[in-house]
């Protein structure tokens, strides 16, 4: 179940990244001499998309577990609150990128 929403979610989510990040259609210019290199902001964002969905995969995990009586009910009720703060601080980071995009597309030029 889980891997039908993180495919679905996961591939909108980096298509509108890379819209929002690299609206021209070309490659990020490399960073000049002297300056420190890291992952990008899309890697970034995508590794945390990745650290959620391999959360809702491991309550989910849980859940079945707890349903066929193999699984303690403390791991059961500490799997399913860090994938619903994983989720919830998902939604948020989702929602302040939307705010950010709307307000630079009604910027005048």
């Amino acid at each position: 179940m889980i891997d039908l929403v993180g495919g679905v979610a996961g591939k909108a989510a980096s298509q509108i990244l890379k819209e929002v990040l690299d609206t021209t259609g070309n490659t990020p210019a490399a960073p000049s001499a002297g300056t420190a290199t890291g992952p990008s902001f899309f890697d970034a964002l995508q590794s945390v998309g990745n650290g959620v969905v391999a959360d809702l995969k491991g309550a989910e995990t849980q859940s079945f577990r707890a349903v066929a009586g193999e699984a303690n009910p403390r791991e059961l009720v500490d799997s399913l609150m860090n994938a619903e703060q994983s989720l919830q601080t998902a939604i948020a980071i989702r929602d302040k990128l939307v705010t950010a995009y709307l307000e630079i597309s009604r910027m005048q030029i």
